[in-house]
């Protein structure tokens, strides 16, 4: 009995594999930095954020499984570890300590806007070499694009 691969040859592989080795990464540090801000946001708004993050960290973890889970599918290792999302996660730094809810809000849009950008980035490198990696990340996109706005609304 044979065996018929659909994941990308040798020759794609590569260039799937980093674009969605970073999305993890991206999405891992989401879901710890709208933790974070979950623990210790304060302010006004503070229950309607604290459930806002809820949302955000529920997504990015299940969008991380997924994109890990893509890149054993193409053949590669998905690597989750703390050290290797200190080093590839390009989403900017959370001060430590109680946050008020308008830094709160400004942060996630800050967060959102790099990692928008970043996904977009992947998506258009990923057109030519895996259009099942990048509808994966377009898909996820579209969520983050509609969290983020959701975030902007709150500084109006």
């Amino acid at each position: 009995m044979s065996t018929t691969s659909t994941a990308p040859s040798d020759g794609e592989r590569p260039s799937a594999a980093p674009a969605l080795q970073e999305s993890l990464a991206e999405l891992i540090d989401l879901s710890l930095l709208g933790k974070q801000a979950h623990w210790n946001v304060y302010g006004k708004n503070f229950r309607a954020l604290h459930q806002q993050l809820d949302d955000v960290v529920e997504f990015a973890r299940q969008s991380a499984d997924t994109v890990a889970e893509r890149l054993v599918a193409i053949g590669a290792n998905a690597d989750g570890r703390a050290s290797t999302v200190a080093a590839e996660s390009g989403l900017p730094a959370l001060e430590e300590g109680s946050l008020p809810d308008t830094t709160v809000v400004t942060f996630m849009v800050e967060a959102y806007t790099t990692t928008i950008a970043n996904m977009r980035h992947r998506i258009e490198a990923l057109g030519s070499t895996d259009s099942v990696s990048q509808d994966l990340l377009i898909g996820i996109t579209a969520e983050l694009e509609k969290q983020s706005w959701m975030f902007q609304a709150e500084m109006a």
